[in-house]
């Protein structure tokens, strides 16, 4: 099992006094809430979608309750998984993702922290991410992406 990130790694590390540990997982729920609902779901996750289907959780909190505050390939298919690694993970660490969430909502890598975890938040976010995953099926699925 690969752990694609985990909201400890922000929290625990270089992160805000003054923000709530569940903002270390607003970003990585992002992703994970995406890849989850557009039919990505591992065996292990696939059950337990209903609070996502229905907006009653937010994705950060799905993130910190549901998923043990991580996000792991046994959360994903193995499509889901190629397409985590291309884009999520990235070449040498390089996220695109990270860098698309940065752009979408104007702010720094270091203040990323302070992006609101709600359903508007990810609408915003979501519609990259679908963009992202169309141009890498277009580009015939490669192993990362790349600018």
């Amino acid at each position: 099992m690969t752990t694609y990130d985990d909201a400890d790694w922000h929290y625990g590390g270089d992160f805000p006094d003054d923000l709530p540990n569940e903002a270390g997982a607003t970003h990585i729920g992002m992703f994970a809430t995406w890849c989850l609902l557009t039919g990505f779901a591992g065996e292990s996750v696939e059950d337990e979608l209903e609070p996502l289907d229905s907006r009653e959780i937010t994705p950060g909190a799905f993130l910190m309750t549901v998923l043990d505050e991580k996000f792991v390939s046994d959360d994903l298919t193995a499509d889901g998984n190629a397409f985590a690694v291309a884009y999520y993970a990235g070449q040498n660490e390089d996220s695109r993702y990270l860098d698309d969430y940065v752009d979408a909502f104007d702010t720094t890598a270091d203040e990323i922290y302070r992006v609101e975890d709600s359903w508007e938040t990810y609408d915003v976010i979501a519609e990259r991410i679908g963009a992202r995953f169309h141009e890498w099926m277009d580009a015939g699925r490669p192993q990362y992406v790349v600018a």
